[in-house]
């Protein structure tokens, strides 16, 4: 499956990936059709709501050091130049209501020069700043 396929796919935000996938199950479930493994396993079902997947982002000082523990898992490596397919830390406004935006890290996969990325009404392709970017294993 490439990543056209896979974007093209039904996508639901739900928040602890059972059902959907929420901002950081998104990229984990790219990963799992990529390379066999899926690096939220672990977590997936154990979490309903933002407050709940924030104490798990605490146990790993936050969504940068949760995505580089679990990446590592499937094999995945630090790039400084982010190509299709590779997964992504950016920074964008999130919300499920004009009143409610803030600006989050959020877990997306490059597609072309934008960034795919979950959200309640589904996917959605955005320019972003990254933080960190990962390139699966092919």
């Amino acid at each position: 499956m490439d990543i056209h396929e896979f974007l093209e796919l039904p996508h639901r935000f739900r928040w602890g990936g059972v059902g959907g996938d929420d901002c950081l199950t998104f990229p984990a479930s790219w990963a799992a059709r990529v390379t066999g493994t899926d690096p939220a396993e672990e977590y997936r079902g154990t979490y309903r709501d933002r407050e709940e997947a924030q104490e798990i982002l605490r146990l790993f000082g936050g969504s940068l050091g949760l995505m580089e523990h679990q990446l590592a898992l499937v094999g995945a490596v630090r790039v400084h130049q982010p190509t299709t397919g590779d997964i992504g830390l950016i920074r964008a406004m999130t919300g499920d209501t004009r009143d409610e935006r803030i600006e989050a890290e959020i877990g997306a996969i490059r597609f072309g020069p934008l960034w795919a990325c979950i959200h309640p009404a589904g996917v959605r392709a955005t320019k972003a700043e990254f933080i960190a970017a990962w390139r699966l294993p092919a």
